[in-house]
């Protein structure tokens, strides 16, 4: 019950969005964790985390891939396309903001670490050096998906205009999330 925290709703109110929602959120890999994680200390079980954080690789390996998608994730860009679902952007965009910063504070504090990818700074770099290119068109892409449904999802100009963003950013971020 601790990691189940909203409805399935979530996933089909935005199902119209889903490919562009997780091209800059990685929602998927990470949504939950932090309230896991919550739930589990609350139990009691927060020096049981730690220690299978310092001891298991497993769990280590995990942390790592949780730390890596919340660094490639920009909630500030995730935002304006959650903004293209108009009235749900209210409903559910503060809930995964909130999620994001507690799954955040935990991959931090389980890692010992002040920033993500602290412990990988070669791929922090990568992401660093990307984000310049990739974070307009994904601006663009955004404003293109507005203007594509406002106009009736017509094909054309502004449809091929959106699939080159689509091919462009997953080019830039190097996977499709």
């Amino acid at each position: 019950q601790c990691c189940i925290l909203y409805p399935i709703d979530l996933l089909v109110a935005f199902s119209s969005l889903l490919f562009f929602f997780f091209f800059r959120c990685n929602l998927p890999a990470w949504y939950g964790v932090g309230s896991a994680l919550d739930a589990q200390a609350a139990r009691g079980n927060a020096d049981a985390i730690a220690g299978m954080a310092r001891d298991w690789p497993f769990f280590r390996t995990l942390l790592d891939d949780v730390d890596m998608v919340l660094a490639k994730s920009d909630l500030d860009i995730y935002e304006r396309y959650s903004r293209l679902a108009g009235a749900l952007h209210g409903r559910y965009f503060p809930r995964i903001a909130v999620e994001f910063a507690r799954t955040r504070a935990w991959m931090l504090k389980l890692k010992g670490a002040s920033e993500p990818l602290e412990g990988d700074p070669r791929l922090a770099r990568s992401i660093r050096l990307r984000n310049p290119y990739v974070d307009p068109m994904s601006l663009m892409q955004a404003d293109l998906l507005a203007r594509w449904r406002g106009a009736g999802r017509p094909d054309g100009e502004l449809l091929s205009a959106l699939v080159a963003t689509v091919n462009g950013i997953a080019r830039g971020v190097q996977n499709t999330g």
